[in-house]
Protein backbone atom coordinates (compact mmCIF):
# COMPACT_ATOMS: atom_id res chain seq x y z
CA UNK A 1 0.00 0.00 0.00
CA UNK A 2 1.21 3.25 -0.84
CA UNK A 3 1.93 5.91 2.03
CA UNK A 4 1.31 9.42 0.96
CA UNK A 5 4.42 11.69 1.93
CA UNK A 6 2.95 14.97 4.12
CA UNK A 7 6.64 16.33 3.91
CA UNK A 8 7.21 19.18 5.47
CA UNK A 9 9.14 22.34 3.73
CA UNK A 10 13.07 22.85 3.65
CA UNK A 11 12.87 25.62 5.01
CA UNK A 12 10.36 24.60 7.95
CA UNK A 13 13.92 22.86 8.93
CA UNK A 14 16.60 24.42 8.03
CA UNK A 15 17.24 28.04 6.89
CA UNK A 16 18.87 28.79 3.87
CA UNK A 17 17.97 32.17 2.78
CA UNK A 18 16.40 31.11 -0.40
CA UNK A 19 19.84 29.48 -1.66
CA UNK A 20 20.26 25.76 -2.03
CA UNK A 21 21.40 23.89 1.02
CA UNK A 22 24.78 23.51 1.58
CA UNK A 23 26.14 20.59 3.46
CA UNK A 24 29.90 19.55 3.92
CA UNK A 25 32.43 18.08 5.90
CA UNK A 26 34.68 15.03 5.49
CA UNK A 27 34.09 11.93 4.23
CA UNK A 28 35.09 10.13 8.12
CA UNK A 29 35.35 11.95 12.21
CA UNK A 30 38.86 10.51 12.14
CA UNK A 31 40.41 12.91 14.94
CA UNK A 32 39.03 15.66 16.96
CA UNK A 33 41.00 17.78 15.64
CA UNK A 34 40.98 17.02 11.81
CA UNK A 35 37.30 17.10 12.38
CA UNK A 36 36.90 20.61 14.58
CA UNK A 37 39.11 22.09 12.03
CA UNK A 38 37.60 21.03 8.98
CA UNK A 39 34.08 22.18 10.68
CA UNK A 40 36.04 25.70 11.64
CA UNK A 41 37.15 26.22 7.83
CA UNK A 42 33.93 25.64 6.34
CA UNK A 43 31.91 27.65 8.89
CA UNK A 44 34.08 30.74 7.92
CA UNK A 45 33.32 30.43 3.96
CA UNK A 46 29.91 31.54 5.23
CA UNK A 47 28.12 29.39 2.55
CA UNK A 48 27.82 25.79 4.51
CA UNK A 49 24.33 25.29 6.24
CA UNK A 50 25.35 21.68 8.02
CA UNK A 51 28.55 19.90 8.99
CA UNK A 52 28.15 16.26 7.54
CA UNK A 53 30.90 13.49 9.32
CA UNK A 54 31.09 10.17 9.05
CA UNK A 55 30.72 8.58 12.24
CA UNK A 56 30.24 5.01 11.20
CA UNK A 57 31.70 3.78 7.57
CA UNK A 58 29.86 0.67 6.25
CA UNK A 59 32.59 -0.61 3.99
CA UNK A 60 32.35 -3.23 1.23
CA UNK A 61 34.84 -5.53 2.85
CA UNK A 62 36.33 -5.54 6.36
CA UNK A 63 39.87 -4.70 6.92
CA UNK A 64 39.29 -0.77 5.63
CA UNK A 65 38.48 2.20 8.09
CA UNK A 66 34.78 1.98 9.38
CA UNK A 67 34.30 5.02 11.12
CA UNK A 68 35.57 5.82 15.04
CA UNK A 69 31.76 5.02 16.08
CA UNK A 70 30.72 6.61 19.32
CA UNK A 71 34.31 7.93 20.16
CA UNK A 72 33.76 10.49 17.54
CA UNK A 73 30.53 11.97 19.00
CA UNK A 74 31.93 14.11 21.62
CA UNK A 75 33.97 15.91 18.74
CA UNK A 76 31.10 16.15 16.89
CA UNK A 77 29.40 18.28 20.11
CA UNK A 78 32.66 20.48 20.49
CA UNK A 79 32.45 21.18 16.48
CA UNK A 80 28.51 22.17 17.07
CA UNK A 81 29.77 24.43 19.77
CA UNK A 82 32.38 26.17 18.05
CA UNK A 83 31.01 26.47 14.62
CA UNK A 84 27.12 26.68 15.48
CA UNK A 85 26.51 24.81 12.50
CA UNK A 86 24.25 21.61 12.85
CA UNK A 87 25.51 18.35 12.06
CA UNK A 88 24.36 15.33 9.71
CA UNK A 89 25.81 11.55 10.50
CA UNK A 90 24.70 8.38 8.54
CA UNK A 91 22.69 5.71 10.41
CA UNK A 92 22.27 2.40 9.75
CA UNK A 93 20.80 0.57 12.86
CA UNK A 94 18.49 1.57 16.04
CA UNK A 95 21.73 1.64 17.76
CA UNK A 96 23.01 4.36 15.91
CA UNK A 97 19.53 6.51 15.81
CA UNK A 98 20.15 6.24 19.65
CA UNK A 99 23.45 7.18 20.12
CA UNK A 100 23.10 9.91 17.29
CA UNK A 101 20.15 11.67 18.85
CA UNK A 102 22.07 11.17 22.43
CA UNK A 103 25.03 13.37 21.34
CA UNK A 104 22.72 16.06 19.42
CA UNK A 105 23.26 15.11 15.81
CA UNK A 106 20.84 17.22 14.55
CA UNK A 107 20.18 15.88 10.79
CA UNK A 108 20.30 11.90 9.83
CA UNK A 109 20.76 10.04 7.15
CA UNK A 110 20.47 6.64 5.45
CA UNK A 111 23.03 5.32 3.12
CA UNK A 112 22.74 3.77 0.03
CA UNK A 113 23.92 0.38 1.29
CA UNK A 114 20.83 0.87 3.34
CA UNK A 115 18.09 1.93 1.46
CA UNK A 116 18.96 -1.02 -0.74
CA UNK A 117 17.74 -3.66 1.92
CA UNK A 118 13.82 -2.88 3.16
CA UNK A 119 14.28 -4.74 6.04
CA UNK A 120 17.03 -2.44 7.44
CA UNK A 121 14.85 0.63 6.46
CA UNK A 122 11.93 -0.81 8.33
CA UNK A 123 14.01 -1.22 11.43
CA UNK A 124 15.22 2.21 10.84
CA UNK A 125 11.80 3.71 10.47
CA UNK A 126 10.57 1.71 13.86
CA UNK A 127 13.47 3.33 15.43
CA UNK A 128 12.63 6.60 14.81
CA UNK A 129 8.64 6.59 15.10
CA UNK A 130 7.59 9.59 17.52
CA UNK A 131 11.19 11.27 16.60
CA UNK A 132 10.82 14.23 15.32
CA UNK A 133 14.56 14.96 13.38
CA UNK A 134 15.06 15.14 9.65
CA UNK A 135 15.83 12.38 7.74
CA UNK A 136 17.88 12.13 4.02
CA UNK A 137 17.86 8.89 1.86
CA UNK A 138 20.48 8.38 -0.43
CA UNK A 139 19.52 6.57 -3.31
CA UNK A 140 19.87 2.49 -3.28
CA UNK A 141 23.55 1.22 -4.61
CA UNK A 142 21.48 -0.21 -8.06
CA UNK A 143 19.14 1.66 -9.94
CA UNK A 144 16.39 0.43 -8.30
CA UNK A 145 13.30 3.59 -8.08
CA UNK A 146 11.16 1.14 -6.13
CA UNK A 147 13.47 0.65 -3.28
CA UNK A 148 14.09 4.71 -3.03
CA UNK A 149 10.77 5.39 -3.12
CA UNK A 150 10.03 2.39 -0.77
CA UNK A 151 12.40 3.64 1.82
CA UNK A 152 10.40 7.03 2.20
CA UNK A 153 7.48 5.39 2.23
CA UNK A 154 8.29 3.14 5.55
CA UNK A 155 10.26 6.37 7.17
CA UNK A 156 6.98 8.37 6.22
CA UNK A 157 4.80 5.88 7.67
CA UNK A 158 6.00 6.09 10.88
CA UNK A 159 5.71 9.66 11.01
CA UNK A 160 8.61 11.19 9.71
CA UNK A 161 7.80 14.16 8.08
CA UNK A 162 11.11 16.73 7.91
CA UNK A 163 12.06 14.32 5.05
CA UNK A 164 14.54 14.64 1.88
CA UNK A 165 16.20 12.75 -1.10
CA UNK A 166 20.60 12.30 -1.75
CA UNK A 167 21.15 11.46 -5.43
CA UNK A 168 24.64 9.96 -5.23
CA UNK A 169 24.56 8.07 -8.51
CA UNK A 170 24.23 4.30 -9.37
CA UNK A 171 26.67 1.14 -9.42
CA UNK A 172 25.58 -0.47 -12.91
CA UNK A 173 28.69 -2.86 -13.73
CA UNK A 174 29.15 -0.16 -16.76
CA UNK A 175 32.20 1.56 -17.48
CA UNK A 176 32.26 5.30 -16.72
CA UNK A 177 34.77 7.73 -15.72
CA UNK A 178 32.74 8.33 -12.73
CA UNK A 179 32.77 6.77 -9.57
CA UNK A 180 28.94 5.72 -9.93
CA UNK A 181 26.90 7.12 -12.60
CA UNK A 182 24.54 9.67 -12.30
CA UNK A 183 21.40 8.54 -13.82
CA UNK A 184 19.84 11.55 -13.83
CA UNK A 185 17.02 11.14 -14.75
CA UNK A 186 16.31 8.17 -11.86
CA UNK A 187 15.98 11.61 -10.07
CA UNK A 188 14.35 13.43 -11.87
CA UNK A 189 11.34 10.67 -11.72
CA UNK A 190 11.31 10.59 -7.92
CA UNK A 191 10.85 14.04 -7.87
CA UNK A 192 7.96 13.90 -10.31
CA UNK A 193 6.28 11.33 -7.61
CA UNK A 194 7.13 12.78 -4.35
CA UNK A 195 7.01 16.50 -6.26
CA UNK A 196 7.17 18.25 -2.60
CA UNK A 197 10.68 16.36 -1.67
CA UNK A 198 13.49 18.21 -1.43
CA UNK A 199 16.12 17.07 -3.64
CA UNK A 200 19.88 17.29 -2.77
CA UNK A 201 22.95 16.19 -5.22
CA UNK A 202 25.66 14.17 -4.15
CA UNK A 203 28.83 14.99 -6.10
CA UNK A 204 31.09 13.59 -4.62
CA UNK A 205 30.12 9.88 -4.43
CA UNK A 206 29.04 10.36 -8.03
CA UNK A 207 32.58 11.41 -9.32
CA UNK A 208 34.93 9.17 -7.13
CA UNK A 209 37.46 12.04 -8.16
CA UNK A 210 37.71 15.58 -7.30
CA UNK A 211 38.72 16.62 -10.84
CA UNK A 212 34.73 16.08 -11.50
CA UNK A 213 33.40 17.54 -9.25
CA UNK A 214 32.74 21.09 -10.51
CA UNK A 215 30.50 19.25 -13.19
CA UNK A 216 28.36 17.43 -11.50
CA UNK A 217 27.46 20.08 -8.93
CA UNK A 218 26.88 22.37 -12.21
CA UNK A 219 24.78 19.86 -13.71
CA UNK A 220 22.52 19.23 -10.06
CA UNK A 221 22.11 22.61 -9.56
CA UNK A 222 21.08 23.42 -13.33
CA UNK A 223 18.33 20.43 -12.83
CA UNK A 224 17.16 23.01 -9.95
CA UNK A 225 18.20 20.28 -7.18
CA UNK A 226 17.55 22.12 -3.43
CA UNK A 227 21.48 21.88 -2.69
CA UNK A 228 24.14 19.78 -2.33
CA UNK A 229 26.55 17.77 0.02
CA UNK A 230 29.95 17.73 -0.34
CA UNK A 231 33.03 15.56 1.20
CA UNK A 232 35.74 18.22 2.31
CA UNK A 233 38.94 17.40 4.29
CA UNK A 234 41.55 19.75 5.58
CA UNK A 235 43.99 17.25 4.54
CA UNK A 236 42.14 15.37 1.48
CA UNK A 237 45.43 13.23 0.57
CA UNK A 238 45.78 11.99 3.77
CA UNK A 239 42.24 11.44 4.34
CA UNK A 240 41.13 7.77 5.82
CA UNK A 241 38.37 6.98 3.45
CA UNK A 242 38.00 8.80 0.15
CA UNK A 243 41.03 10.84 -0.35
CA UNK A 244 40.48 11.14 -3.83
CA UNK A 245 36.90 13.02 -4.31
CA UNK A 246 37.66 15.30 -1.55
CA UNK A 247 38.12 18.49 -1.61
CA UNK A 248 40.15 20.96 0.77
CA UNK A 249 37.68 24.26 2.52
CA UNK A 250 39.30 26.44 0.53
CA UNK A 251 39.03 24.47 -2.71
CA UNK A 252 35.22 23.80 -1.64
CA UNK A 253 34.81 27.60 -1.22
CA UNK A 254 36.53 28.24 -5.23
CA UNK A 255 33.97 25.82 -6.34
CA UNK A 256 30.97 27.06 -4.82
CA UNK A 257 31.72 30.95 -6.09
CA UNK A 258 31.96 29.38 -9.66
CA UNK A 259 28.64 27.61 -9.53
CA UNK A 260 25.89 29.22 -11.61
CA UNK A 261 22.65 29.74 -9.82
CA UNK A 262 19.88 29.71 -12.08
CA UNK A 263 16.25 30.83 -11.68
CA UNK A 264 12.96 28.64 -12.12
CA UNK A 265 11.65 31.06 -14.22
CA UNK A 266 12.51 34.45 -16.24
CA UNK A 267 10.09 37.71 -16.02
CA UNK A 268 11.17 38.29 -19.96
CA UNK A 269 8.31 38.35 -21.33
CA UNK A 270 9.86 37.79 -24.75
CA UNK A 271 11.66 34.74 -22.97
CA UNK A 272 8.07 33.37 -22.05
CA UNK A 273 6.72 33.82 -25.47
CA UNK A 274 9.49 32.30 -26.73
CA UNK A 275 9.73 29.37 -24.28
CA UNK A 276 5.89 28.75 -24.90
CA UNK A 277 6.43 28.53 -28.70
CA UNK A 278 9.50 26.63 -28.66
CA UNK A 279 7.44 24.27 -25.95
CA UNK A 280 4.62 23.56 -28.81
CA UNK A 281 6.95 22.49 -31.57
CA UNK A 282 8.18 20.38 -29.09
CA UNK A 283 5.30 18.53 -29.09
CA UNK A 284 4.45 18.66 -32.20
CA UNK A 285 7.49 16.58 -32.67
CA UNK A 286 7.16 14.43 -29.89
CA UNK A 287 3.57 13.07 -31.28
CA UNK A 288 5.46 12.51 -34.68
CA UNK A 289 8.21 10.51 -32.53
CA UNK A 290 4.90 8.64 -31.03
CA UNK A 291 2.75 8.09 -34.37
CA UNK A 292 6.61 6.80 -35.92
CA UNK A 293 7.07 4.53 -33.28
CA UNK A 294 3.62 3.23 -33.63
CA UNK A 295 4.29 3.05 -37.72
CA UNK A 296 7.17 0.82 -37.09
CA UNK A 297 5.50 -1.58 -34.39
CA UNK A 298 3.02 -2.39 -36.80
CA UNK A 299 5.33 -3.13 -39.46
CA UNK A 300 6.84 -5.39 -36.39
CA UNK A 301 3.62 -7.12 -36.47
CA UNK A 302 3.28 -8.11 -39.90
CA UNK A 303 7.10 -9.13 -40.07
CA UNK A 304 6.64 -11.64 -36.75
CA UNK A 305 3.46 -13.10 -38.46
CA UNK A 306 5.93 -14.03 -41.42
CA UNK A 307 8.57 -15.19 -39.26
CA UNK A 308 5.95 -17.52 -37.45
CA UNK A 309 4.05 -18.98 -40.83
CA UNK A 310 7.89 -19.59 -42.59
CA UNK A 311 9.24 -20.75 -38.73
CA UNK A 312 12.28 -18.77 -38.45
CA UNK A 313 13.93 -17.40 -35.12
CA UNK A 314 12.92 -14.24 -33.69
CA UNK A 315 16.02 -12.79 -33.09
CA UNK A 316 18.58 -12.38 -35.60
CA UNK A 317 21.83 -11.30 -34.17
CA UNK A 318 23.70 -10.05 -37.39
CA UNK A 319 20.15 -7.90 -38.63
CA UNK A 320 20.12 -6.36 -34.62
CA UNK A 321 24.16 -5.62 -35.23
CA UNK A 322 23.64 -3.57 -38.09
CA UNK A 323 20.51 -1.65 -37.00
CA UNK A 324 22.73 -0.53 -34.25
CA UNK A 325 25.40 0.09 -35.77
CA UNK A 326 23.54 1.88 -38.57
CA UNK A 327 21.32 3.90 -36.38
CA UNK A 328 23.85 5.26 -34.37
CA UNK A 329 26.56 5.86 -37.12
CA UNK A 330 23.56 8.61 -38.91
CA UNK A 331 22.45 9.61 -35.58
CA UNK A 332 25.98 10.83 -34.61
CA UNK A 333 26.05 12.41 -38.46
CA UNK A 334 23.13 14.16 -37.51
CA UNK A 335 24.99 15.49 -33.72
CA UNK A 336 22.57 13.18 -31.58
CA UNK A 337 25.49 11.42 -28.64
CA UNK A 338 25.77 7.81 -30.06
CA UNK A 339 25.02 6.33 -26.29
CA UNK A 340 21.23 8.03 -26.98
CA UNK A 341 20.77 6.60 -29.82
CA UNK A 342 21.67 3.15 -28.80
CA UNK A 343 19.76 3.53 -25.59
CA UNK A 344 16.69 4.27 -27.40
CA UNK A 345 16.91 1.65 -30.11
CA UNK A 346 17.78 -1.21 -27.63
CA UNK A 347 14.57 -0.19 -25.55
CA UNK A 348 12.72 -0.02 -28.88
CA UNK A 349 14.64 -4.03 -29.52
CA UNK A 350 12.72 -4.82 -26.77
CA UNK A 351 9.66 -3.93 -27.44
CA UNK A 352 9.71 -5.73 -30.68
CA UNK A 353 10.94 -8.90 -29.20
CA UNK A 354 8.45 -8.84 -26.99
CA UNK A 355 5.78 -7.94 -29.25
CA UNK A 356 6.97 -10.79 -31.63
CA UNK A 357 6.99 -13.28 -28.43
CA UNK A 358 2.86 -12.22 -28.23
CA UNK A 359 2.51 -12.78 -31.56
CA UNK A 360 3.95 -16.51 -31.50
CA UNK A 361 2.76 -17.35 -28.55
CA UNK A 362 -0.76 -16.57 -29.45
CA UNK A 363 -0.77 -18.64 -32.30
CA UNK A 364 0.45 -21.64 -30.39
CA UNK A 365 -2.25 -21.12 -27.90
CA UNK A 366 -4.39 -21.21 -30.43
CA UNK A 367 -3.31 -24.22 -32.33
Amino acid sequence: MKVELAVEPLGSWIETNGKPLIIAGPCSAETEDQLVETARQLKALGAVHVIRAGVWKPRTRPGSFEGMGEAALPWIQRAKAETGLPFAVEVATPEHIELALKYGVDILWVGARTTVNPFNVQEIADALRGVDVPVLVKNPVNPDLALWVGAFERLAGAGIKKLGAIHRGFATGEASKYRNIPMWQMAIELKSIFPQLPLIGDPSHMAGKRAYLNELAQMAMDLNYDGLIVESHIDPDKAWSDAAQQLTPTAFGEMLDHLQIRQVESQNLEFQSFTEQSRRSIDNVDRQIVEMLAARMALVERLAEYKRDNNVTLFQPERWKEILKTRTELGQKLGLYPELVEEIYKIIHMESIRKQTEIINSAVQGA
